[in-house]
């Protein structure tokens, strides 16, 4: 049976590494011969690009599966799932095969054998590095680029590192590559993702980098053997690249961007880095931070807040905040709130604590009750739709140099400026790729809304 006659559907759930992951994966399949199919009905093979960050996420997926095996699909599962709960998989859904995170390659030849009879399992843990393949972008202006794979964390609630390990990172060489190779075919915004870019290269150390030795790293990184390692050194490599382009650099943790906090900063003075910080925060409260086990203060994280917003007044802030971990009282939530107040981020990642299998957050006796979760996302989420619709208004009447990105709804098209706000524009000429010149009209807490002039 030839590759062309099964049709594949690939279907993603998380975040953009696992987006960067899915345009892999047909890119590869593309160019083995095989059919990649924008619909599940036509498709006589389906992959789930899984995820497991979120219990939600993990009960979606199995639901999923149930839904499929009745329909008859044969199914290819990779991603994080088959990492942490092979046995639950082999239970759910025996005849499935099971492709590991860092075997993303290996799909091809997965699915071939699967279509010849054959059960595979491929699960080994392996230092894959997913650069410089053939991919298909979902977006066609942007092209993702992993940088590093797992992290240094011990993060008391996170089920993930189970499934990506330590910290791997992928070499300077092979990322301007897959980049180059991103512009040449037309991409025109690059977006760095990994679980933690912050901690890129410090894998490649010998040195003590903890959050208390903040000298070491910059010691260490004039060393030849060191040369080329850390994350600002990195964005200066690519935005020294031929081509007109932004760069959107992904989440970072306040224990490692305090390192090279001025190096990080010098480099986001360059034209092609948009003024966009991804910190991570996770509570306002000291107390929650250490039985949480991330290792920074909320002072940290405040520091480096503030150096940015005083080199760049319009930087747009983005953090995450985790609602409802075990011992969270009113006053530590009180605190949290404080936080944002005083931050006044335009992007919010707000998360209802999941007591995850296997993590240390999970056996804590403390757990805060669902209806009190529930409480707190709802008034921290109609705190900061406040806060973002404060931070949009004065920008009414400005004008932008923009980069269309993306597609919108009914003739609409999604723009950035050079802080990565989002820009609604309405046109029915097809904008997407261009640079282009508007005024804001209109403000909404999550976007802003334009007209090119």
């Amino acid at each position: 049976m030839s590759n062309t006659n099964n049709l594949i559907y690939i279907e993603t759930y998380g975040c953009s590494a696992n987006l960067n992951n899915a345009e892999i994966m047909k890119g590869l399949l593309l160019s083995h011969g095989f059919t990649v199919v924008e619909t599940e009905s036509l498709a006589d093979i389906i992959i789930l690009n899984t995820c497991v960050v979120k219990e939600p996420t993990i009960k979606k997926i199995e639901d999923r599966i149930k839904s499929l095996i009745e329909k008859n699909k044969k199914l290819v599962i990779t991603g994080c799932m088959p990492e942490v709960l092979e046995k639950k998989l082999n239970k759910l859904c025996p005849r499935a095969t099971l492709v590991g995170i860092n075997h993303i390659k290996e799909i091809p030849s997965a699915i071939k054998k699967l279509i010849e009879g054959e059960q595979v399992k491929i699960l080994e843990k392996n230092n894959e590095i997913k650069l410089c393949t053939p991919k298909t972008r979902q977006k066609s202006v942007v092209g993702i680029t992993q940088i590093a794979q797992g992290c240094l964390g011990s993060c008391a609630y996170c089920y993930t590192r189970f499934a990506k390990g330590s910290l791997f990172s992928y070499p300077e060489d092979k990322i301007l590559k897959n980049i180059g190779q991103d512009l040449s075919a037309g991409c025109k915004e690059i977006w760095l993702t990994s679980q933690d870019n912050s901690a890129y290269g410090l894998d490649f150390l010998d040195k003590d980098v903890s959050v208390n030795n903040k000298t070491s790293f910059g010691a260490a990184a004039q060393d030849d053997k060191a040369k080329n390692v850390n994350l600002p050194i990195l964005i200066n490599s690519i935005t020294s690249l031929p081509h007109r382009f932004f760069l959107r650099i992904g989440m970072m943790n306040p224990e490692h961007i305090s390192h090279f906090l001025d190096e990080q900063i010098e480099s986001y003075k360059d034209e092609k880095v948009f003024k966009f910080l991804h910190l991570s925060l996770q509570s306002g409260s000291d107390k929650i931070l250490n039985t949480m086990n991330r290792k920074y203060s909320v002072k940290d994280f405040l520091e480096i807040v503030n150096r940015f917003t005083g080199e760049f007044p319009d930087i747009t802030i983005s953090t995450d905040i985790i609602v409802g971990f075990p011992g969270e009282t009113d006053e530590d939530f009180q605190k949290t709130l404080e936080v944002i107040k005083k931050v006044k981020p335009d992007v919010l990642n707000i998360s209802r604590f999941w007591p995850m299998e296997k993590t240390e957050a999970k056996k804590m006796s403390n757990q805060i009750s669902p209806e009190i979760k529930r409480k707190r996302a709802t008034e921290i989420m109609n705190l900061h739709a406040k806060i973002a619709l404060e931070n949009k208004k004065p920008l009414i009447g400005k004008e932008y140099k923009v980069l269309v990105d993306e597609n919108g709804f009914q003739d609409t098209w999604i723009a950035r400026n050079a802080s990565y706000k989002m820009i609604i524009l309405r046109s029915k000429e097809n904008l997407l790729g261009k640079f282009l010149k508007v005024r804001i009209k209109e403000a909404k807490p999550h976007y802003l809304i334009g007209e090119v002039i």
